[in-house]
């Protein structure tokens, strides 16, 4: 009996030494609202994200801010009609009008139709410059992996493996070199905008809405300390010719939005970059 009980207790040691060993979200973030813990069968943390109507936004963002890198994670999305919320995995240095930003917004969408990913990029307050994707999967029924590389000649926005988009950095225009940001996952109430440019918003009656995240990555310079090991990796990271193929995969196929082919928008003429690529 006793040599059984040792051994049950060994297996639990084991297992929240692992939990422990694969635990992010204390470490490294500071949250806001309803967030909620708990582990998967691996023993990976998984880090829930609550929105009704009571609690407000949800989130959590990290105590370093950084300088460059890469930063992965995978989230599952909420299922069923989502319209009006918007899931968030994005950079930003803070909340002036001066700020450098680069996003991943997932727009939710009514049952049926698909859930859209916006990608922006803000240099010294300028962020007009958005490209949205149609996913081609449902991102509710399992995770899916979600990366932002940031280095000095282009940022990179992937999707499990594969890249859909680079923002390249060209001579003389804004882009984000100089202010440390820090990295947010956020869930808010965006009806006013995230569905159909608001037509659809908010259906509190299927609140609460979850988005769970795991597997949190990140390979970055921290502001004021030292790179981590194995940043020339990304650091010097640029798209091959294969890789450019994906990106125009994905503009062929999913893309629902280009600020590039905004004339609208921008009735004095596209911005210089859109020249450019």
């Amino acid at each position: 009996m006793a040599r059984r009980l040792l051994a049950v207790l060994a297996v639990a040691l084991a297992l929240l030494q692992a939990a422990s060993a694969k635990s992010w979200l204390d470490k490294r973030f500071n949250t806001d609202g309803t967030v909620r813990t708990g582990y998967d069968a691996s023993g990976q943390q998984v880090v829930m994200l609550n929105l009704n109507q009571q609690s407000g936004a949800a989130g959590f963002n990290s105590k370093q801010q950084y300088l460059y890198g890469e930063f992965s994670i995978q989230m599952k999305l909420i299922p069923g009609n989502s319209a009006g919320t918007v899931s968030c995995f994005y950079l930003s240095s803070g909340d002036d009008e001066w700020r450098d930003e680069i996003d991943m917004e997932f727009m939710g969408n009514s049952s049926g139709h698909p859930v859209v990913l916006n990608t922006n990029v803000w240099a010294n307050g300028d962020g007009k410059k958005e490209h949205q994707f149609d996913l081609w999967f449902d991102p509710a029924a399992d995770y899916h992996t979600y990366t932002i590389i940031w280095n000095p000649e282009n940022i990179l926005f992937k999707v499990d493996n594969l890249f859909i988009r680079s923002f390249k950095r060209f001579a003389g225009l804004p882009y984000p070199t100089s202010k440390p940001m820090r990295l947010h996952a956020t869930l808010w109430d965006g009806s006013y905008w995230a569905t159909e440019k608001g037509k659809i918003p908010i259906n509190w009656s299927n609140a609460p809405f979850v988005v769970s995240y795991r597997n949190y990555y990140a390979n970055a310079c921290v502001s004021g300390g030292a790179c981590h090991a194995g940043s020339d990796r990304w650091m010097k990271k640029q798209l091959d010719g294969a890789e450019w193929g994906t990106v125009k995969w994905a503009e062929r196929s999913y893309m629902r939005y280009n600020y590039c082919e905004d004339g609208y928008r921008f009735p004095q003429g596209l911005p210089a970059e859109c020249n450019r690529y």
